[in-house]
C-alpha cells in the first residue's frame, strides 16, 4: 500500500530550546523542495503508529530525542528495521557517550588528550586506596568527572585538589566509572582563550572559539584557523567522528600554554544547538544555519537517491 504522506526527513525532538533549530532546518529543507514532519513529544505515538501501518514514510530521520524519552525509542528501532537514514542510533549514541571507552580509543587513534586516570564505579568497587603520589601526575587542582554522566557538566568537580575529593565525588553516581584529568590551561592571546567546540555533521567541520568560563562563542572561520595554526582541529574532528562513529557531534578542544591541542571534553552526541540570537551562551546563527543547511542537503541527496519510501 502507498503511504498517505511520505517525507524527505523527519525531526524529533523533546527539549523546548530545540524548536529554534528545528525551524531552522524546516527553512533549509523548504528551500530545497524537500518535504519535513516535525514530532515533539505529544505527536510521538501518534506519528509512530502512521508509520508502522504504513499510513506515512520518511528517507531520514533525525532523533533528537530517543536518547532520553522513551516514547520515540519505537519509532527509531522501526526506521533502522525498515532500512531508512537514523542519525543517531541509540548504539552508537551509547557508544560515544562513554568517556572512559571513548579515552582508550582516542589513544589507540593517536587523539591527545589530557593526562587521565580511569577508575572504575564505587558500585563495582567501593574501596580503591588513592596517594597524593598517585596522583601527582595529574597536577593540582585537577578534574573530577563520571564518564556517562556529564550532560552541562554535571558531576564535574573542576578543582579536586587530592584523594579525599575523588572519594567524595565518585559516592555521587556510584554506578559510573570516573576519569580524573589534568586541568588544562589554555593559551591566551588577543584577548580570546585557545579554547574551541568543533561541531562535526554529515562530513563537515564547522569550528568555533568558545570561553570554558563563561561559556560563550564566537565565529572561527577557516582562514582565521589556518592564520593562527589552527588547521589540525579539522582533522582532529574528523578522526573523532570515525572513532566515535557518529555523523553528528560537538567536542572540545583546546590549545594549551604548551602549545598542545588537546581533546578536553570528548564527544557530546546531542549538541546544544540553542541560537546565539536568542541566547547569550548560545551558538552563532550563521553556524546553526550552516549546520541545518548540511542536514537538509543530506535529506536533499536520500530523496535523489533510488531507495524503497
Amino acid at each position: 500500500m502507498e503511504p498517505e504522506s511520505r517525507y524527505d526527513l523527519a525531526l524529533t525532538f523533546d527539549w523546548e530550546y530545540d524548536r529554534a533549530f528545528i525551524r531552522v532546518i524546516e527553512e533549509a529543507a523548504r528551500g530545497r523542495g524537500l518535504k519535513t514532519a516535525v514530532v515533539p513529544p505529544a505527536d510521538a505515538g501518534r506519528f509512530f503508529e502512521a508509520f508502522r501501518s504504513d499510513q506515512l514514510d520518511f528517507r531520514v530521520l533525525l532523533d533528537r530525542a530517543s536518547g532520553a524519552s522513551p516514547e520515540f525509542v519505537g519509532l527509531q528501532a522501526l526506521a533502522a528495521e525498515r532500512g531508512r537514514d537514523v542519525i543517531e542510533g541509540l548504539d552508537k549514541l551509547r557508544w560515544a557517550s562513554d568517556k572512559a571507552t571513548m579515552h582508550l580509543e582516542f589513544l589507540t587513534a593517536g587523539i591527545r588528550t589530557p593526562h587521565t586516570v580511569i577508575l572504575p564505579s564505587h558500585a563495582t568497587k567501593p574501596d580503591i586506596s588513592l596517594r597524593p603520589e598517585d596522583l601527582a601526575p595529574l597536577g593540582v587542582p585537577f578534574v573530577v568527572k563520571p564518564a556517562n554522566t556529564t550532560g552541562g557538566s554535571v558531576g564535574v568537580v573542576a578543582d579536586a585538589a587530592g584523594p579525599a575529593d575523588v572519594l567524595a565525588a565518585r559516592r555521587t553516581y556510584p554506578a559510573d566509572k570516573y576519569l580524573l584529568q589534568e586541568r588544562i590551561v589554555p593559551e591566551v592571546r588577543d584577548g580570546k582563550r585557545f579554547w574551541f567546540r568543533g561541531f562535526y555533521v554529515l562530513g563537515e567541520v564547522h569550528l568555533t572559539w568558545w570561553d570554558d568560563r563563561t561559556h560563550l562563542y564566537a565565529e572561527l572561520g577557516y582562514d582565521e584557523a589556518a592564520a593562527r595554526s589552527l588547521g589540525p582541529i579539522y582533522a582532529i574532528v574528523r578522526t573523532i567522528a570515525r572513532v566515535s562513529r557518529l555523523r553528528f557531534f560537538s567536542t572540545e578542544i583546546a590549545r594549551d600554554v604548551r602549545g598542545r591541542l588537546l581533546v578536553v571534553d570528548y564527544v557530546n552526541e546531542i549538541c546544544d544547538m540553542r541560537l546565539q540570537s536568542s541566547h547569550p551562551d548560545g551558538v552563532p546563527d550563521a553556524v546553526v544555519a550552516r549546520i541545518a543547511n548540511r542536514i537538509a542537503a543530506h535529506a536533499g541527496g536520500a530523496a535523489g537517491r533510488k531507495q524503497p519510501v
